[in-house]
């Protein structure tokens, strides 16, 4: 006949063989395995938080629908070449007749000068663009533009444009 004591035991045993499964505890003993527990918990919440954060960090830069009404890809990078300069991509699968001449115009108001560029506009809308600062830019702050400011002012072509299209 087996006691109480070891029928209270063996339910006990199996969860801490569990929880040292778990954790990949290389502990024995109760309390080590309860420590690498709570230490393996920790890390998970670390691990969850740090996703969250990038989950929150990747919806801020997805523009809203208020500001974006169709899936658009934009990309702005500074040129590694030179620190003047900024590499422009934007896509989209719809085709976006007039949207050109918006960001030429925001190009231009920006002080930027196109230097090389690709442009599709027939069955999708396909920009890529490399721009300069340029240096007849009588504002004189011109070399304090980043690629944030520049991006801001395509998402901003992007939305006269589809106001002026609807």
């Amino acid at each position: 006949m087996v006691s109480k004591q070891v029928q209270k035991r063996d339910p006990v045993y199996k969860k801490l063989q569990s929880l040292r499964s778990i954790s990949n505890s290389p502990a024995h003993s109760k309390s080590s395995i309860i420590l690498d527990a709570v230490t393996y918990i920790q890390e998970l919440k670390r691990k969850v938080e740090e996703m969250n954060q990038e989950i929150v960090a990747a919806r801020a830069q997805v523009s809203t629908p208020a500001q974006n009404p169709f899936p658009m890809q934009l990309k702005v990078e500074p040129r590694e070449e030179d620190q003047a300069g900024f590499q422009i991509k934007m896509f989209t699968e719809k085709s976006c007749s007039g949207l050109l001449v918006f960001v030429l115009e925001a190009f231009e108001e920006l002080g930027l000068d196109v230097l090389q560029a690709r442009v599709s506009c027939s069955n999708n809308f396909l920009l890529e663009a490399v721009a300069t600062i340029n240096n007849d830019d009588q504002n004189g702050d011109d070399h304090n533009k980043d690629a944030e400011v520049v991006r801001k002012a395509m998402l901003q072509a992007i939305q006269s444009w589809s106001e002026v299209s609807q």
